[in-house]
């Protein structure tokens, strides 16, 4: 039996990756697409592509040595050719192989809702054309089933039919692909996703808390923690049940007031737990720390002479000297508390392993926020520019410095302490292998992306990993939100928002807009959209919404502004382009609302107050984290607002407490593209029916 089961989930697991694999706007290695001006010399593109002129012209190069005597074979060729320059290239060529030099093919054969057969059109054309360094034969050196003839130059030479061509170089457009039809790759979206006609909020908790995320067993229960550093496993209520979140104040389930430092821009920033949360008990937290309070805190000074900053020169801010207060990620467990972590109701706040410690140049914009990837399992950890106005030292672009980033770091594979020495880390954890920096030796190796002011609340898309949105505080006029990628460069401080930004004083030097390939929001706000003056607004990021109670924000992505002046809904358009359209949304309270909703004189919606941050359950329903309360998404009908969609009369219950199958966004790995259509239902087929069967 627990063979059949393991079967089981294997079934279930493949499923989840064939599903994953959905188009978004990045290049074959990972990264997002270039911003050109004009189209390319060679390859027909311009705007977004994943080709700079030395890719193009390398291609050019390469096209030249087939020596292709028939026009129409040649142009089909170069197309093909040229999909490398595509800004859906990442998707085009999902095997990501370095031996895949043939895209996915669009062919009609293998989906009844595709009218283009470029694989088709590729084999007639080409077919008895002689092509030197065949594209079709070197995509498939060294792999189960390639031709024998791979020498070839004719493809007849080395396929007997169009439809053995087809089959190894064919697939199909769909929600969750797409395929090569010899033209760049655009989407047409007749039906885009309409606002909604607001929001519907019910208040299910009086506490104040900065962090929420979601039991990894899988169950209706979620962990949360507050500034000062406590952090309570609640009981989340059902929908529709009248019930409020299950939590006993005198009970935490750890407590780190004693190392963490607690003031206004001070406290836990963050916490996440292990993916095998319910083999190893493992669990992490993100703090600051006063290195004249704590003997634990005592990190080096991320204003350094390797970043150009001299600690020395820096003015006290506040009343404090520079790096006396710290960012830390420590290693907790519930090893030695119970022996089965999902059924631990506490752990003992004593540190396992300390991951990260580092000072911090002044008082302000450190983030900390910690995220494990579901696609990959490495710890992201969202570091601010340091504060100082303005970034003074123009950190954020220092590729030396670790402020005003996004780090991915290893934490399941420890160096030793000569090790981590030799390598001048800042803690215990060791480098993915395919973080940017190499390719390029400039950055620091922990470094994913730059160019942040200070992301506040990122989050993957439970459905599209590959889709990681992190909101970035803007300084005098823009809050932004923006699409994550590989050695992405997000501005700051060359720019705010669209604009370029102009700093008072920076002792720091300053970046020229035209060295760095900058990649601007995908939604965002004006300051004077929600306060006249300009002066009062810090943008609050979200989640895409996944959950069925509310139908008519499905897919969209959710985020406020922190002093609860707005909420947002952005909608992709066209689905999977990358482009968003971000539409201001009403929000209000359900008349039966389990606690009552504190109210704003002179309007009709709720009193929020701050909105510190979002959270998500297990379920994919969202809630605001608020300063005066806990509130969760409910269905429209509860506010009165109309959705077509919604079957109020549907009834949903949430997971039992270990009964339930991990949440999916746990075991979809976004490089595993391999699969289309077809093998996504095989899979789910023949998972449900092991299902019935076995279990």
């Amino acid at each position: 039996m627990m063979l059949h089961r393991s079967l089981v989930f294997f079934f279930l697991f493949l499923s989840c990756l064939a599903l994953s694999s959905l188009a978004l706007p990045l290049c074959s290695d990972s990264r997002a697409p270039l911003e050109v001006n004009s189209t390319l010399s060679f390859c027909p593109y311009k705007g977004k592509t994943c080709c700079a002129s030395m890719e193009d012209s390398n291609l050019k190069k390469q096209f030249q040595a087939m020596n292709i005597s028939d026009k129409d074979c040649s142009s089909v060729v170069k197309s093909i050719l040229c999909a490398k320059c595509d800004p859906y290239s990442s998707d085009l060529f999902r095997d990501n192989s370095d031996q895949q030099s043939v895209p996915i093919l669009c062919n009609s054969s293998t989906s009844a809702n595709s009218t283009n057969d470029f694989c088709s059109e590729t084999w007639e054309t080409c077919q008895n054309v002689s092509i030197s360094g065949s594209l079709f034969a070197a995509s498939l050196q060294g792999r189960v089933g390639a031709p024998a003839n791979n020498n070839a130059s004719k493809l007849a030479d080395v396929w007997q039919s169009k439809t053995d061509f087809c089959s190894a170089f064919g697939g199909a457009s769909s929600n969750e692909t797409v395929c090569f039809s010899g033209e760049p790759v655009t989407f047409n979206d007749t039906n885009p996703d309409k606002p909604p006609s607001g929001l519907c909020l019910e208040k299910i908790g009086n506490g104040s808390y900065l962090n929420m995320v979601p039991h990894p067993d899988g169950s209706n229960r979620a962990f949360f923690s507050t500034q000062p550093g406590v952090v309570f496993l609640a009981g989340l209520p059902d929908q529709d049940s009248g019930g409020v979140l299950d939590v006993d104040p005198a009970s935490p389930f750890v407590d780190l007031t004693d190392e963490i430092h607690f003031d206004t821009q001070f406290g836990m920033m963050g916490m996440a737990f292990h993916p095998k949360f319910a083999q190893n008990g493992r669990f992490f937290a993100s703090f600051n720390c006063d290195k004249s309070k704590w003997p634990g805190c005592s990190g080096r000074c991320s204003c350094n002479s390797d970043v150009n900053c001299d600690p020395s020169k820096i003015t006290p801010d506040s009343g404090s000297q520079p790096c006396q207060f710290q960012t830390v990620i420590a290693e907790y467990s519930t090893n030695g508390t119970s022996s089965d972590p999902s059924k631990a109701k506490n752990a003992k706040p004593i540190e396992v392993r300390r991951i990260f410690t580092m000072g911090l140049p002044f008082t302000s914009h450190h983030a900390g926020q910690i995220l494990f990837g579901p696609s990959d399992g490495y710890l992201y950890f969202m570091m601010g520019d340091g504060g100082g106005g303005a970034d003074p030292y123009n950190l954020a672009q220092n590729k030396k410095s670790l402020l005003g980033k996004i780090m991915r770091l290893d934490v399941d594979n420890i160096p030793s302490a000569s090790e981590i020495s030799k390598m001048g880390l800042w803690g215990n954890y060791s480098i993915p292998k395919d973080n940017p920096f190499r390719e390029d030796k400039d950055l620091e190796p922990e470094i994913w992306a730059i160019g942040m002011r200070n992301p506040w609340r990122c989050s993957f898309d439970s459905s599209r990993p590959s889709y990681f949105m992190c909101a970035d505080v803007g300084q005098d006029t823009y809050e932004e939100v923006d699409l994550i990628t590989k050695g992405g460069n997000y501005g700051w401080r060359v720019y705010e928002g669209l604009d370029l930004f102009h700093p008072d004083s920076s002792p720091g030097g300053n970046t020229s807009a035209k060295s760095v390939n900058t990649i601007f929001p995908v939604m965002g706000y004006n300051h004077s959209e929600v306060d006249s003056s300009g002066k009062s607004a810090s943008i609050t990021g979200g989640y895409f919404y996944r959950s069925e109670t509310d139908p008519c924000i499905t897919g969209m992505y959710v985020y406020a502004d922190l002093y609860g002046n707005g909420v947002w809904a952005g909608i992709e358009t066209p689905a999977n382009s990358g482009n968003f359209v971000s539409n201001r949304i009403t929000f209000s309270c359900a008349g039966d609302s389990p606690m009552k909703c504190s109210e704003t004189p002179g309007t009709s919606g709720p009193s929020l107050g701050y909105v510190f941050s979002f959270g998500e359950d297990n379920n994919k329903d969202i809630y605001l984290l608020t300063s005066t309360g806990v509130y969760r998404v409910i269905r429209p009908s509860r506010c009165k607002l109309t959705c077509s969609k919604e079957n109020s009369t549907a009834a949903r219950r949430n997971p039992g407490p270990s009964s339930s199958s991990p949440s999916s966004s746990s075991y979809c790995y976004r490089h595993m593209k391999g699969f289309h259509g077809s093998l996504v239902v095989l899979l789910l087929s023949m998972s449900l029916i092991l299902l019935a069967l076995l279990v």
